[in-house]
């Protein structure tokens, strides 16, 4: 969501605000009964309380959950399950992202307007839970989601973590200390209508779909914008091609560029079509897809509100036991930027050798100089933009592996592999957005052609007697390359020795001809 609509959506909040906690806030004189227009999409009430974000105090706090009670820090926001998967599952440097969190803030706050609506949960309570979700979409609540990728397989570590940040604040925010208890329930209220099992699925969608449409496909459409322009310059610029790393026939630097353009555009336009099936969410399944314990209506009014919330229009998956079973939406999307690190690659790859040199190299690009490429030989320059892309692009294809394994995993009505497949996701996009950025701002736009270079290989080139081919024959012209190969001579030299007059080589290869052939 744009900054713009979230400053949007906070001040409509605010002027409705007053209205909710006066009426409806436990101490409230009047037993006035939660009015649902106040939460609808032109605006939802917030609490008047001001507090700030944040907690004063050291130490730590004593909180509970059904297995008992456990010291927290605190000065955070976090409560018992949180601290349990902190203790439990302290595995590896990777926190989970906190794309994951901020796509939770969406969902909790769908989820909320959705139960106020329904009549099941009161609207101040509501109220404060939108509150909060804003301050999660804000990030003023980052450092309070400390949790490891590496925790269930569910994400039921994850789920209850912001369902106690959302509580502890909001509570906060209706004047209880944090740990204190208070009307705000993370399960009771904030995971009304809810289960890890289909809210973990839909913030994965959502976290995904917002960054791979807001980064990665931009970036992506403006580095075949740039090779675009680049190959419209140089039109007219004829080179000599290669197959099997050998010379081949002539084509126009051009026409080689119009090809990286156009592979670009195809591997955007799959990943926008695999995205696609992200906007499907299990968002009302609850535990195993039957939607236990949710209000009528619950599913459709929740994803539209999630559709307000993000501004991509969500809907509830056509089959919830598969949404919640499979991870298979999310496995194509990823199989797409694989698919568009496969292409990126054989760019990237290109690039370097034709720009090796500077002398005894292929020497037809003159790419930028962006830092000094060795601390032994002075001035050494080398491909590093290109090398950078090449390495994120192995990183990706490696990440597919894993997140080809999670989604074939998976028992019954769950795949409980869910916490490294948004992980790696989130990875491979933000990757694939960082290189591609790079390498268009550092090399693709200051990229110049070594022209002497690039005549000199086609007066050389011997694959141009191709043209000879249908006058002369094919094994005639195969013994003139030969000949100019074994003698070390221009094309056309060898032919006019070989028999083949002037005219009829200059009517199919002049010198000065500018034409691919």
């Amino acid at each position: 969501m744009q900054d713009e609509d979230v400053a949007s959506r906070d001040a409509s909040s605010d002027e409705l605000a007053s209205e909710v906690w006066e009426d409806e806030s436990p101490n409230a004189q009047s037993s006035a009964t939660a009015d649902s227009d106040l939460l609808g999409s032109a605006g939802v009430a917030t609490p008047s309380l001001d507090a700030p974000v944040g907690i004063d105090g050291t130490g730590s706090r004593t909180e509970s959950d059904s297995l008992g009670e456990i010291q927290v820090p605190a000065d955070r926001y976090w409560g018992a399950q949180t601290q349990r998967s902190l203790k439990h599952f302290s595995i590896g440097a990777d926190r989970m992202p906190v794309e994951v969190f901020r796509a939770y803030g969406h969902v909790k706050r769908a989820a909320a307007l959705a139960n106020v609506e329904a009549g099941v949960l009161p609207a101040w309570k509501g109220a404060i839970i939108v509150r909060v979700c804003d301050e999660i979409l804000s990030g003023s609540l980052d450092n309070h989601f400390p949790l490891s990728v590496f925790q269930s397989g569910s994400g039921t570590h994850t789920n209850a973590n912001v369902n106690e940040v959302i509580a502890n604040r909001g509570n906060q925010l209706a004047g209880h200390e944090p740990g204190t208890g208070g009307p705000l329930h993370p399960n009771d209220d904030v995971n009304m209508s809810q289960s890890s099992n289909d809210t973990f699925p839909t913030a994965m969608h959502v976290a995904a779909y917002d960054a791979v449409t807001r980064t990665t496909l931009p970036e992506l459409r403006s580095l075949k914008e740039s090779i675009s322009v680049k190959a419209v310059a140089w039109a007219d610029v004829m080179k000599v091609g290669r197959t099997h790393l050998m010379d081949a026939t002539t084509l126009t630097v051009g026409q080689e560029w119009s090809g990286y353009a156009a592979a670009l555009g195809d591997v955007a336009d799959d990943i926008d079509r695999a995205s696609a099936g992200l906007l499907a969410v299990a968002l009302g399944g609850t535990a195993v897809g039957t939607g236990l314990n949710t209000p009528p209506e619950f599913t459709p009014r929740a994803t539209q509100m999630l559709t307000e919330s993000t501004g991509h229009a969500f809907h509830p998956a056509n089959h919830p036991f598969a949404a919640q079973a499979t991870l298979d939406p999310i496995v194509r999307a990823h199989a797409a930027l694989k698919s568009a690190a496969v292409t990126l690659y054989k760019i990237a790859n290109d690039l370097r050798w034709l720009a090796s040199g500077p002398r005894s190299g292929l020497q037809e690009l003159r790419i930028p100089a962006n830092e000094p490429g060795s601390s032994i030989m002075p001035g050494k320059v080398n491909p590093s933009q290109a090398e950078a892309t090449l390495m994120a692009c192995i990183q990706v294809v490696g990440l597919d592996t894993a997140v080809t394994m999670a989604g074939a995993e998976g028992n019954f009505e769950l795949n409980a592999f869910r916490p490294i497949v948004i992980n790696d996701y989130l990875t491979s996009a933000a990757l694939l957005a960082d290189a591609v950025r790079n390498l268009n701002d550092f090399l693709i736009r200051g990229t110049e052609l070594n022209l002497p270079q690039i005549a000199s290989n086609l007066d050389r080139s011997v694959m141009v007697i191709t043209a000879l081919s249908p006058i002369i024959g094919y094994e005639r012209s195969a013994a003139i390359a030969m000949h100019a190969m074994e003698h070390d001579l221009p094309a056309r030299e060898a032919a006019l020795l070989l028999g083949v007059d002037a005219a009829t080589y200059d009517s199919v290869l002049p010198p000065s001809s500018q034409r691919a052939i």
